[in-house]
C-alpha cells in the first residue's frame, strides 16, 4: 500500500508544478476573474488546494497550519502561492515517506471544519480522500485554464507513470 501512496504523493507534486507552470502564463485580471468554479477563480481555487493540504496534513500528523475556513486565501500573489505550495508538496512525499505499514493500518482522530465534529477513521482511506480531493479540484483549474485559451497540461497519472517509472513494476 504505501508504494501506492508514494506514487500519489509524487504525482500530486508533478501535476501541481504543471498547472503552476500554465496558471502563470495568465494575466493578473484573468488569475483572479471569477469564472463560475466552486472556488471561483484560478486564484482562488489554487489556495484551496493548499488550504484543504494544510488542514489534513496536520490531522494526519498533528504538525503545521491548519486554516480553519476552506476558501481561506493564504497568499494573494502567484509566485507566493506557489513557493508555498512546492514546500507542502515536499512536506506531503515527506510524510507519506515516514509513514510504516503499522501507521497505515491505523486510525486518525480529527474534528471537521464546516459541521464541527469529531471523526475517527483508518488512515489509508483518508489519505485516498486527500488525493484525490486534489485530483478534483486539479481538473477544476485545468477546465478553467483551457476557458482562458491556454493549453492546459496533461496530468494524467499514466503520463505521470511513464516519465518517472512510478507504478509500472
Amino acid at each position: 500500500m504505501k508504494p501506492h501512496f508514494a506514487m500519489m504523493a509524487g504525482y500530486n507534486a508533478w501535476c501541481n508544478e504543471r498547472v503552476y507552470d500554465v496558471a502563470a502564463q495568465l494575466s493578473d485580471a484573468d488569475y483572479r476573474a471569477d469564472r463560475g468554479a466552486f472556488f471561483r477563480s484560478v486564484h482562488g481555487t489554487l489556495n484551496h488546494l493548499l488550504v484543504t493540504d494544510r488542514i489534513w496534513l496536520k490531522r494526519f500528523s498533528g504538525t503545521g497550519e491548519a486554516p480553519n475556513r476552506l476558501d481561506a486565501i493564504l497568499f494573494e500573489d502567484l509566485a507566493g502561492l506557489r513557493a508555498a505550495r512546492a514546500r507542502e508538496d515536499e512536506r506531503i512525499v515527506g510524510y507519506i515517506d515516514s509513514l510504516s505499514d503499522a501507521d497505515l493500518a491505523g486510525r486518525i482522530r480529527y474534528k471537521t471544519i464546516t459541521n464541527p465534529a469529531e471523526i475517527e477513521q483508518p488512515l489509508a482511506p483518508a489519505l485516498v480522500h486527500f488525493f484525490n480531493h486534489q485530483t478534483h479540484h486539479r481538473g477544476q483549474i485545468h477546465c478553467l485554464l483551457t476557458g482562458f485559451g491556454l493549453e492546459a497540461p496533461s496530468v494524467d497519472l499514466i503520463l505521470f507513470q511513464r516519465q518517472t517509472g512510478m507504478g509500472l513494476a
